[in-house]
C-alpha cells in the first residue's frame, strides 16, 4: 500500500513514518467475490456506529465478537456528525482491523473538515492498517435535514473527496446511493447522475441508504443501468434495518430520511396492538418478518450483498440472517 505522507498527515519535524504492509488485505469488491463463492449464496455486510462511552465500547466489542464468528463480507463504522466521535472511531476502526478477523470499512465524511484535515484522517486510517473507506458528503451536525454548509477549506461534494482519497493512495473507495433520491437532489435522474459522477470518479461499489420498498432498489439499478452501462456493473449494496420496536421507527425514519411506507407502519401498527401499552414481542416479531421478506426479495433479484444496520447489536440480523438459511454458529448475546 502506498500513501502520499506530504500530502497527508506528515508532521515537518519528524519524518513519514512507514504505513503497516496491508498488501493482503481485500477489497470490499474482492470480500464480497470470496464471500460468494465460498458458500455460493449472497454474501451479508453489517454496520457499527462508534460508542459515545466506555459501556457503549463493551457493547459494540459483544456484537462485534458475535459477527465475528458469522463471518460477513466486511464490516463498516460511522462517522459522528461533524467528526464528534473522531478519534475513538478512529481507534476502533483500527482495533477492528488489528484484533479481529473482520474487514473494516471505514467511514469518511466531508461534512465540518478542511481538505487537510481530510488528508490528515485519511493517513490515520493508513497508519492503522485501513485500505476501504466508505466516503460520503455526511449530514450536517444537529440536523441531518438542515441546510449544508461547506467548510470553506473543504469539498462540496462526494465525488471531489473521492478523487482525493484515491489520489492519495492504494485506497478501495465506496460511496452512498440512494434509492429514493438524496433528498436534495430535485429528482431521480439528478441524483441518479451525481451517483455515476461518483463511481466515474473511482468509487469501486455503493451501499444505499436505507429503504423499506424494494422497488426503489431495483429502480435505482434500472435507472445507473440506463444511465451508465459500464458503472452499473459495480455493486449496489443495499442497506437494511430490522424493526424490533415502535421506537426504532422513528430512528429508521431519520436514518432514511423519509417516513416508512404505509404498508410497512400498518403492519406494525397491527402487531402493537391497541391497547394502553405496545405489544413489544409482536411488534418486534413482525419487524423481523418484513425484514426477512425484503431480505430474501433482494436475494431473489440477484443483490450483490445484505448490509445491515445494527445499532451495535447483534441479535435482531441473526435472526434475519437464520430465516434465511444463513449458518450462524451459535445464539447471540445480545438483544
Amino acid at each position: 500500500m502506498t500513501f502520499d505522507y506530504d500530502r497527508g498527515r506528515t508532521a515537518p519535524d519528524r519524518p513519514a513514518p512507514t504505513p503497516p504492509d496491508v498488501s493482503r488485505t481485500p477489497s470490499v469488491v474482492q470480500s464480497l467475490r470470496t464471500h460468494a463463492g465460498a458458500g455460493g449464496g449472497v454474501p451479508f455486510s453489517v454496520e457499527f456506529n462508534p460508542p459515545r462511552d466506555a459501556a457503549g465500547e463493551a457493547r459494540l466489542w459483544r456484537a462485534v465478537r458475535e459477527f465475528e464468528r458469522m463471518h460477513p463480507a466486511f464490516v463498516s463504522m460511522t462517522y459522528g456528525a461533524g467528526g464528534s466521535t473522531k478519534d475513538r472511531t478512529v481507534r476502533i476502526t483500527g482495533e477492528l482491523a488489528q484484533e479481529t478477523t473482520l474487514l473494516p470499512v471505514a467511514h469518511l465524511t466531508a461534512v465540518g473538515h478542511s481538505v487537510a484535515e481530510l488528508r490528515s484522517l485519511v493517513g490515520s486510517y493508513a497508519d492503522s492498517g485501513i485500505r476501504n473507506l466508505l466516503v460520503l458528503r455526511g449530514d450536517p451536525p444537529g440536523d441531518p435535514l438542515g441546510e449544508w454548509t461547506k467548510h470553506p477549506e473543504g469539498v462540496e461534494y462526494a465525488e471531489e473527496l473521492v478523487r482525493i482519497v484515491r489520489d492519495l493512495g492504494d485506497f478501495h473507495v465506496g460511496v452512498a446511493s440512494f434509492p429514493q433520491g438524496h433528498h436534495r437532489s430535485p429528482d431521480l435522474d439528478h441524483d441518479t447522475r451525481y451517483l455515476a459522477a461518483k463511481l466515474r470518479a473511482g468509487a469501486e461499489y455503493s451501499i444505499t441508504q436505507m429503504f423499506f420498498d424494494v422497488e426503489h432498489y431495483l429502480r435505482l439499478r434500472d435507472r445507473m443501468a440506463a444511465l451508465d452501462p459500464v458503472e452499473a456493473t459495480k455493486p449496489i449494496i443495499p442497506e437494511l434495518m430490522p424493526i424490533t420496536s415502535l421506537r426504532t421507527v422513528t430512528r429508521a425514519e431519520e436514518l432514511c430520511g423519509r417516513p416508512l411506507p404505509a404498508a410497512v407502519m400498518a403492519r406494525l401498527r397491527a402487531a402493537a396492538g391497541d391497547g394502553p401499552e405496545e405489544d413489544k414481542a409482536a411488534v418486534r416479531a413482525e419487524g423481523i418478518e418484513i425484514a426477512t421478506e425484503m431480505a430474501q426479495r433482494l436475494i431473489d433479484e440477484g443483490a450483490p450483498c445484505l448490509h445491515f444496520i445494527t445499532l451495535n447489536f447483534a441479535k435482531a440480523t441473526s435472526e434475519v440472517l437464520t430465516n434465511l438459511g444463513y449458518g450462524v454458529t451459535a445464539a447471540p448475546l445480545s438483544a
